[in-house]
């Protein structure tokens, strides 16, 4: 079971960002990045949001950086971790620009993006950028499709579609992968549908574990019952983490202990299913949080198996 990071310090929401957070920058994130990159990550995760109305500023902060930025830069200070968009609201950009970005990130990165994908859930960033909120299902479902023509080998990607219509316009550099992997969020009964149909993975939202055995079995009857065939990645997001005795509050709901205690509740996503899980680990500081990435690195990862 591959096991990936939900970076800090690039989205600070209240409902999960560390007080150390608000003041870090750009060198704490690289110091993570590569801690991850050194421990044997499979993957580097980042958000996305243009822009957070007052309303909801107070729950999910303003800071969101821009995730094809942050996943470039990232790229140049790390080797071998996957980069991936955890998730991109992609239907609030012509899927051109969208591939023109992303296939340069996986040319420049050597092949290591993971696009993440997500129908988005704030109101006023569609409304800003003229896309229909009610609408962003079906607006999604051809970005998808559009993407997957544009990000494929074809110097020249067509798509014709009723909401984007394109052909004659190259586009190079191509992505260094043959084939971009393709991972869908969401948990609602239409995005579990669309994962399973049009992804070539499923990206959890905050779906509990004892909710998971359920979804899982919902992805693989819709894909049999289509006929949908081939390689298909199942994420988890875990609990928070805390390898070892803290010695302070890391909050009721967080997993902490031994390695093999972590190994073992871990194990439980494993045998329902899930091929990659994700992983937060609670923290006071920079310094602690790549200790424990290090830690799970050399003392949990390898119990996973």
């Amino acid at each position: 079971m591959a096991y990936g990071i939900q970076l800090p310090v690039q989205a600070q929401s209240a409902l999960f960002a560390e007080g150390w957070e608000a003041a870090a920058g750009p060198e704490d994130l690289v110091a993570v990045a590569r801690a991850a990159d050194r421990a044997g990550f499979d993957y580097l995760a980042v958000c996305d949001h243009v822009g957070v109305p007052r309303r909801l500023a107070p729950a999910m902060g303003t800071v969101w950086y821009d995730p094809v930025a942050t996943l470039a830069h990232l790229a140049a200070v790390t080797e071998r971790v996957r980069l991936l968009s955890h998730v991109a609201v992609v239907a609030l950009r012509h899927p051109l620009l969208t591939a023109k970005q992303y296939a340069t990130l996986d040319h420049l990165s050597g092949g290591r993006l993971v696009l993440g994908v997500g129908a988005g859930h704030v109101r006023e960033e569609f409304e800003a950028l003229g896309v229909d909120f009610e609408r962003r299902g079906a607006v999604l479902d051809e970005v998808i499709d559009a993407l997957r023509a544009a990000l494929g080998p074809e110097e020249f990607p067509e798509h014709h579609g009723k909401l984007y219509d394109f052909a004659g316009l190259g586009q190079r550099p191509r992505p260094a992968q043959p084939h971009v992997p393709l991972w869908v969020g969401g948990s609602s009964p239409a995005a579990v549908r669309r994962a399973a149909l049009k992804g070539d993975g499923w990206l959890p939202q905050g779906d509990p574990r004892e909710r998971l055995p359920a979804q899982i079995a919902r992805l693989r009857q819709v894909r049999e019952d289509a006929g949908v065939e081939g390689p298909f990645t199942v994420g988890a997001l875990a609990e928070p983490l805390y390898v070892g005795r803290a010695g302070w509050d890391v909050g009721r709901r967080t997993i902490t202990g031994a390695p093999e205690e972590i190994a073992e509740s871990l194990r439980a996503y494993r045998a329902m299913g899930v091929d990659q899980v994700q992983v937060r680990f609670r923290s006071r500081g920079r310094d602690e949080l790549t200790d424990q990435i290090a830690t799970f690195g050399a003392a949990v990862a390898p119990l996973l198996s």
